[in-house]
């Protein structure tokens, strides 16, 4: 469970509700509930993204609040370079054909399928050309789910400001009571409230996340394409450490090795 996200989303309505009742006293949360608003702002801004989408991506895109909250699996750089690093010595002193036993305890199956290239005598070009694939298509998934919220975080506000409109309409046409006027100008104000939230502290925060766990992934597996190459040309331990430490910021370069990292990052 990734702390950041969920607790970031949880102190969003805190919040709100705060600058709400501080104001106005619990009875004050009534004046911000308005069942047609809520159809229109939600429903109407999710039609837009429906229509943006295929279906399968649609309904597959509120997948992405469960993928913010998780911890990503795969992500840490220093694992991977410790993990490449360990077998890079086993292939030194055993041989390629060694690692495919090392292959077996791996959970990683983007790593394994990396091994099992290189124990199978694919030429280094083949084994880059498969695994940046591999890379490639992730990006693509993880795309088609940023994108939901991108776009529903584009179309909350717009469809806010078009239940805005249709309530001043309606506000409007009937003038004749002047006492109705606050309190209907109040309900048609509630969906751009409504749009305002569903950009601000849905959408974009978890797009945003979404970006962050897939770079954190790409350079995982970017660490690990550089490493398993390296061992299949048959580099120096020592050699292929420095080289993969210089994925990380000079501070977590100290938890790789015995080397001590130095600079600033």
């Amino acid at each position: 469970m990734d702390i950041a996200y969920l607790g970031g989303i949880v102190a969003g309505v805190i919040m709100v509700i705060f600058g709400i009742v501080s104001s106005g006293g619990v009875a004050a949360l009534g004046n911000f509930v308005d069942v047609p608003s809520i159809i229109i702002t939600i429903g109407g801004s999710l039609t837009s993204v429906m229509a943006s989408n295929k279906m399968a991506d649609f309904t597959g895109g509120f997948g992405g609040i469960g993928l913010a909250m998780k911890e990503p699996a795969g992500t840490d750089p220093t694992a991977v370079i410790k993990s490449v690093i360990d077998m890079a010595n086993v292939a030194r002193k055993e041989g390629l054909l060694a690692l495919e036993e090392s292959a077996n305890s791996i959970e990683d199956e983007f790593l394994k399928k990396g091994i099992m290239l290189v124990v199978d005598g694919t030429d280094a070009d083949l084994v880059r050309a498969i695994l940046e694939t591999d890379i490639d298509s992730m990006e693509a998934r993880h795309k088609v789910k940023k994108h939901f919220f991108e776009k529903w975080g584009e179309m909350g506000p717009a469809w806010g400001m078009i239940g805005t409109l249709i309530g001043l309409v309606n506000m409007l046409k009937n003038l004749s009571d002047f006492s109705t006027i606050g309190p209907n100008m109040a309900v048609a104000l509630l969906t751009t409230l409504y749009g305002s939230l569903i950009a601000n502290w849905l959408c974009a925060p978890t797009a945003e996340k979404l970006s962050v766990d897939n770079d954190l992934e790409v350079t995982y597996k970017t660490i690990a394409v550089e490493g398993l190459l390296s061992i299949q040309a048959g580099e120096n331990p020592h050699v292929i450490e420095e080289k993969l430490k210089t994925f990380l910021p000079p501070k977590a370069r100290e938890s790789v090795g015995g080397e001590e990292g130095g600079g600033e990052g």
